[in-house]
């Protein structure tokens, strides 16, 4: 069962997205929260989720704020932005703040729960919308990275996780990890999310 926490201020919003989350399978929500704030006060005394959706805009602590002490303080949980906000400027924030993913407001039931499921099996989720403002963002020039890096790049957007892909590149997990960490420096990114964008925009990684 995958557990779920959610931070909106907006009352009938929220309520209507727990409604369609308890429809999914195997997915439940556990923390219901008005604001960043109450929601990480809840972390305090309720079971930890799997999963934290986030809106950004909120009063007392916002989506931004929230994201950078949920991944300080709590780094196994993961983040899914869900806002109005469909412009460049307000995506890279929030990811850059520490989220995993990121969908609109006005997606379909069906694609929240693609996110809530890609999260858990890849470590990562942006709609066709965003990820296309991500790419014309990336700037990086993808002849400064070694071999073995280009390697990790494209394992890095399959749904493989990171100890599968010390496997497959036989190393270590703590050399993986060195990549990723390198990749954040030489990237300007923070996520793995960042690091997909990447992949795809340079062509390391062919989408279908």
């Amino acid at each position: 069962m995958i557990r779920i926490g959610i931070a909106d201020d907006h009352v009938l919003f929220r309520k209507g997205v727990v409604g369609l989350i308890d429809d999914f399978s195997d997915i439940e929500v556990n923390i219901k929260a008005n604001n960043g704030k109450e929601l990480l006060k809840s972390l305090q005394t309720t079971k930890h989720p799997d999963i934290v959706i986030l809106d950004i805009n909120m009063p007392i602590m916002n989506g931004y704020e929230t994201a950078v002490l949920l991944k300080k303080n709590h780094p196994k949980i993961k983040i899914l932005a869900l806002s109005m906000y469909v412009d460049e400027s307000s995506i890279i924030r929030m990811l850059k703040s520490g989220a995993d993913g990121y969908i609109l407001k006005d997606a379909e039931p069906s694609e929240l729960e693609q996110a809530l499921n890609d999260l858990m099996d890849k470590g990562f989720y942006y709609s066709n919308e965003v990820g296309q403002l991500l790419l014309n963002n990336v700037q990086s020039d993808s002849s400064t990275l070694s071999e073995r890096e280009n390697e990790f790049l494209e394992f890095v957007a399959t749904e493989k996780t990171y100890k599968e892909i010390a496997d497959k590149m036989c190393v270590s997990p703590r050399t993986v990890d060195g990549y990723r960490e390198a990749l954040f420096e030489k990237l300007g990114v923070k996520s793995r999310v960042g690091l997909v964008v990447y992949a795809i925009k340079y062509g390391i990684y062919k989408l279908d």
